[in-house]
């Protein structure tokens, strides 16, 4: 088809380009992240783009091309400084390595300037762009945080009205001054249940076009294809990010996974010649061998997601990228699609934790964004993510309400199947704000039922709150901070032998899990004097290890956990928080401690 040639260049003698001496950069890079980049710039150009900078991952945006060289221009100190106008995907994982292998402690540059998510016009369209500065020295940057943006009225003026909240501090390669949550470790208790869904690979839908096709079917289809009658279990129920955050579409999926193509053909002959229609001629162009020989299965089968859930009656899903981080139960026979994450969980107290305000906050914070969508990665948002260590009454108040969350959103959408979860969390955040409703904002609330899902969210963050031993008062950026804090804690302790596995049957089978005692805290023999004045007890756990350390540096002798307590105004509610201080400082060589008659006690080494 004349219509469809396109121009096949041949690329002689490629080689860097040599940018003029200057001693500043100022520039404006093309807009063109990783998933697009083969699309708008031709397989061969990207082709030598990655052999010409092999040192650089393949899976960068456009621009980061850009960053790398003039920050190498930086550290050789052929340029002062540099500022890039990128895309606000810079913050995602792979982007940030690249500012990561610049900024560290090795190296004497630092971010003097960012802006991590700022509206911009590109060829016509609204996007968002994210803006940077590197230059020589170590020195304190100047973050920016759009906190209300509005249209300007004056048809004059084509600038929109940005009101910008400045930080000054150390900006980390998120872009963001304040809490480093970058530097965390991933936690092998976590490790192997949260992963992506399945990616089918076959061709876009165009704009307008239906999206059954390939390997996707209505509920109509699935049944002619056997659902329901069929044991094979080819024609599944599948879920999509959109499936949670909007409409419900109650599609399926042929699913051929572990099966040769002779065994598809012969298992489910109709379903195979869909595919063989439908999907084989897109595969066939397909530069990755596995995926074009494997035209029949899956082009990312979920190898890792189908294992974490085999044994569960139910699943935990959230939308990759969300306006509002929502955490859903789905059936075990349902596949996720690639536009999620699941997280390998039947227990409804896990989806209570990670819908908490706790984790939302820390996901927010951790993950990247797309346009001006939170982005959810496993690899930052999960994988290092300490969760609390609660009492069993703990634990089951957390499950009740995470069941309780879930069964009242179900429950609603079952009732009015036009109400979305991004509808339900508008209004939430409107009443969370304290906003005035409109007649419209009432009468939806009337009918999904916000005002219940408000309480039970708040129910379930004073409940994990309190699972963590923190005050509920405390700030996102307080929460952070207790979070980094958690987080190296754990990752001590896990480098001492003990990993407090999440799903032990699971990721350690065979392994005997030995609770830690909590000896010292309540026993016959010991007596708490309470001091003539008490001490106000720390909200952030830096600032509570600190104040156990001075007690110890300021009065002599040795304290039992109890004893510590009684120092500290309030604090009869927080003995196992207070206890895993001890411990910690136990651990970091500041504190000593031996045990007699049961008890133990903490001392000052000499």
């Amino acid at each position: 088809d004349p219509t469809h040639q396109v121009t096949i260049y041949r690329y002689l003698n490629p080689r860097a380009a040599v940018w003029p001496e200057a001693d500043y950069i100022v520039s404006n890079p093309p807009f063109i992240g990783t998933k697009k980049v083969l699309e708008m710039l031709g397989c061969k150009y990207v082709e030598v783009l990655r052999e010409t900078y092999s040192s650089l991952p393949a899976t960068i945006d456009y621009v980061m091309y850009w960053w790398e060289k003039c920050a190498l221009l930086v550290k050789s100190k052929e340029v002062y400084a540099f500022g890039l106008i990128t895309t606000n995907s810079i913050r995602q994982i792979e982007n940030r390595k690249i500012i990561q292998g610049h900024t560290n402690s090795n190296n004497l540059m630092n971010l003097f300037f960012a802006i991590a998510d700022h509206p911009w016009v590109d060829q016509g369209a609204n996007v968002r762009i994210a803006m940077t500065g590197l230059k020589q020295g170590k020195a304190e940057g100047r973050a920016g945080i759009i906190i209300n943006e509005s249209k300007n009225n004056n048809p004059d003026e084509n600038e929109d009205d940005l009101q910008i909240e400045w930080k000054i501090g150390k900006i980390y390669d998120d872009l963001k001054v304040g809490i480093d949550t970058t530097k965390v470790i991933k936690l092998s208790a976590n490790y192997g249940l949260c992963s992506q869904g399945c990616k089918l690979v076959q061709r876009r839908r165009r704009k307008g076009e239906d999206w059954e096709q390939g390997f996707l079917l209505r509920a109509g289809t699935a049944k002619k294809y056997g659902f329901g009658i069929r044991t094979d279990n080819i024609i599944r129920p599948y879920i999509t990010g959109d499936d949670i955050t909007g409409l419900f579409r109650n599609s399926f999926v042929i699913d051929f996974h572990g099966l040769t193509r002779e065994e598809a053909a012969t298992t489910h002959s109709e379903a195979y010649q869909r595919i063989l229609e439908q999907v084989k001629p897109f595969r066939d162009q397909n530069n990755m061998p596995r995926r074009r020989d494997y035209w029949w299965l899956f082009g990312a089968p979920a190898e890792r997601m189908r294992e974490s859930v085999q044994k569960l009656s139910q699943y935990i899903v959230t939308s990759e990228v969300a306006k509002h981080r929502v955490f859903v139960f789905t059936d075990s026979q349902t596949l996720a699609d690639g536009s999620t994450f699941i997280f390998a969980f039947d227990d409804p107290y896990f989806l209570g934790v990670l819908s908490s305000q706790i984790h939302v906050s820390w996901s927010l914070t951790a993950g990247g964004t797309l346009e001006d969508r939170p982005r959810y990665n496993n690899s930052v948002c999960f994988d290092p993510f300490p969760f609390p260590d609660p009492t069993d009454t703990q634990k089951q108040t957390i499950r009740e309400l995470g069941e309780r969350l879930d069964s009242h959103r179900k429950r609603v959408q079952a009732t009015h199947p036009e109400v979305t979860i991004t509808g339900m969390y508008n209004l939430l955040e409107k009443l969370r704000k304290g906003e005035p409703l409109n007649d419209k904002d009432k009468a939806f609330n009337q009918k999904a039922l916000v005002s219940t899902l408000k309480q039970i969210h708040d129910e379930l963050d004073r409940a994990v709150f309190a699972a963590y031993g923190w005050e509920p008062t405390l700030t996102d950026e307080q929460i952070l901070e207790n979070l980094v804090t958690l987080n190296a804690q754990r990752a001590e302790e896990e480098r001492n032998g003990l990993i407090r596995w999440l799903r032990p049957d699971y990721q350690s089978p065979g392994e005997t899990y030995v609770q830690p005692t909590l000896e010292g805290i309540t026993t016959e023999t010991e007596t708490a004097i309470i001091p003539a004045e008490q001490q106000p007890f720390p909200k952030t756990l830096k600032e509570q290890l600190s104040a156990i350390r001075d007690l110890f540096r300021t009065q002599s002798g040795e304290w039992t956990a109890a004893q510590v307590t009684a120092h500290f105004k309030g604090a009869n509610r927080k003995q196992k928080v207070i206890l895993d201080c001890l411990e910690s400082l136990e651990d970091l060589g500041i504190l000593l401690s031996h045990a007699e008659n049961g008890v133990q006690y903490w001392y000052l080494p000499t």
